[in-house]
C-alpha cells in the first residue's frame, strides 16, 4: 500500500510554511510560534516557519493580532458573525445552503494561503467549521476510544465533560488531520494523560450541575497544560520533519509504520 508523507521536507528543499488560525486567547499558536523559535534557537534553521496568523473575529476579542505584532507576523481577520448578519444567513453548515455560505467565507482565507504558499493550517483554537484541505486541529479528548458502533466516543464542543460524565478516569488531548466531519479526522498524536479528580462522588455531582460544570472547567484548562500546548506544537514539527504519512485510505503512518491509536511519546 503506497503512503504519502503529509509534508515531504527533500523534496519540499525548505521548512514547511505553516498559516496560524485562531478566534480567541491564541495559547495553542504562542506555544506553536515558542516551538518555532526553540527549535530555531537548537538547529539554525526550524523544519517550518508560521507565516502569518488569520482570525474569524474582528470585533477586539481575538488576540491574533497582538501575537502577530509580538512576533512580527502579518495577520488577518475576517469576522464571520459580521459575514452571516449582512447576508441574513444563520451559522449552520448542516444545510446545503449553510455549508455553501462557509465555502463562500473560505474564499478569503483560501487565497491567502495561497499566495503564501501555505503548506499546513495550523487550528489553534479556531472556533469555526473550515472547508479548506490541509488542516492540523487539536481536540480535548483520546480520539481513539470509541463506542460499541466503532464510532469516536468523545467528540465535539463538550468532549471533557461527556469523558467526566461518563466515569473516565484519565483524560487526554489528541491531534488530527481534518476531513470533512467534526473530529472525524486521520488521528495524529495522543497526549500523555491527565488523571480526573473529582471534589465529591460522580453522581452527587451530576446532581449539581453548576459544581459539576466547575470541575469540566478545570479540568479542560489543566489539559491544555498537559495535552494541547504540547502535542500540538510537537505535531506540526513531526509532520514539518515528514514523520506523519497517510496511505490512500488516511490511515496514518509513524515513520513507515502504522500508528492506528494515534502516536505517543512522553513530552
Amino acid at each position: 500500500m503506497h503512503i504519502r508523507p503529509i509534508f515531504d521536507p527533500e523534496k519540499a528543499g525548505r521548512p514547511m510554511r505553516v498559516a496560524a488560525f485562531m478566534s480567541g486567547s491564541g495559547t495553542n499558536i504562542r506555544r506553536l510560534l515558542e516551538h518555532q523559535k526553540l527549535l530555531e534557537k537548537k538547529e539554525g534553521l526550524p523544519p517550518f516557519e508560521v507565516i502569518f496568523i488569520f482570525s474569524d473575529r474582528s470585533d477586539g476579542t481575538c488576540q491574533g493580532e497582538r501575537l502577530a505584532y509580538e512576533y512580527g507576523l502579518p495577520y488577518f481577520s475576517y469576522d464571520i458573525r459580521m459575514f452571516h448578519k449582512i447576508r441574513g444567513l444563520k451559522r449552520n453548515v448542516l444545510t446545503p445552503e449553510g455549508l455553501a455560505a462557509r465555502k463562500q467565507y473560505d474564499r478569503l482565507a483560501q487565497n491567502l494561503v495561497a499566495a503564501f504558499e501555505i503548506d499546513v493550517i495550523a487550528l489553534g483554537g479556531y472556533m469555526s467549521y473550515i472547508t479548506l484541505k490541509g488542516c492540523i486541529n487539536v481536540h480535548p479528548a483520546d480520539l481513539s476510544i470509541l463506542t460499541p458502533e466503532g464510532k469516536r466516543k468523545y467528540t465535539g464542543d463538550h468532549a471533557v465533560r461527556d469523558a467526566i460524565a461518563a466515569g473516565e478516569t484519565e483524560l487526554r488531548a489528541s491531534t488530527l488531520w481534518t476531513d470533512e466531519g467534526v473530529d472525524t479526522g486521520p488521528l495524529l498524536m495522543v497526549s500523555d494523560p491527565l488523571p480526573v479528580q473529582l471534589p465529591r462522588p460522580l453522581k452527587e455531582l451530576l446532581g449539581d450541575p453548576a459544581a459539576f460544570e466547575r470541575v469540566v472547567n478545570e479540568h479542560q484548562e489543566r489539559l491544555k497544560k498537559v495535552g494541547d500546548w504540547k502535542i500540538f506544537p510537537r505535531t506540526v514539527e513531526l509532520i514539518a520533519r515528514g514523520c506523519f504519512a497517510l496511505d490512500e485510505n488516511n490511515s496514518v503512518y509513524m515513520d513507515g509504520k502504522p500508528i492506528p491509536d494515534g502516536y505517543r511519546e512522553h513530552l
